[in-house]
């Protein structure tokens, strides 16, 4: 994957997974939230040029309802959302780092080093997930 340094104001981001996703791979998103954020997507996308083919997990954080709602697209369907969280570990003006590690069956989300959640992959094979896609309000300070 390619790094993106010091990347202020970021609205979209895309980087190439090169050779697809794959067991033991972890994605780091390291950032910070803006004052009034909204809501922001971390996203696994089978096609970085098409957002509109299959997607492996989005990721969505809403602030206003404090939920961050998990998904996938298979043959142009949504599937059913994931909300159950532990905690609501975004706050704005806070910095974060958000590690999306891949295992055999699933993908962890860590924040800050704690686990926050699960998400059991959809997308098989997992080389079929290319692209690490981020959009909304969140400030990229690494990529990797």
């Amino acid at each position: 994957m390619t790094e993106k340094e010091r990347c202020p104001k970021v609205e979209q981001y895309v980087g190439e997974i090169k050779g697809g996703l794959r067991p033991a791979m972890r994605l780091t998103v390291i950032g910070m939230v803006p004052s009034n954020p909204k809501s922001f997507s971390v996203t696994l996308l089978c096609d970085p040029v098409d957002a509109n083919k299959d997607v492996g997990m989005i990721f969505t954080v809403n602030f206003s309802e404090k939920s961050i709602t998990r998904n996938a697209r298979i043959d142009g369907k949504w599937g059913i959302e994931e909300k159950n969280i532990p905690y609501f570990p975004f706050i704005a003006g806070d910095t974060f780092k958000m590690e999306l590690l891949c295992e055999h069956q699933q993908i962890k989300v860590l924040l800050d080093g704690r686990q926050l959640c699960d998400f059991t992959h959809r997308i098989q094979p997992l080389n079929l997930v290319k692209a690490l896609q981020i959009t909304g309000d969140v400030k990229l300070t690494k990529v990797a």
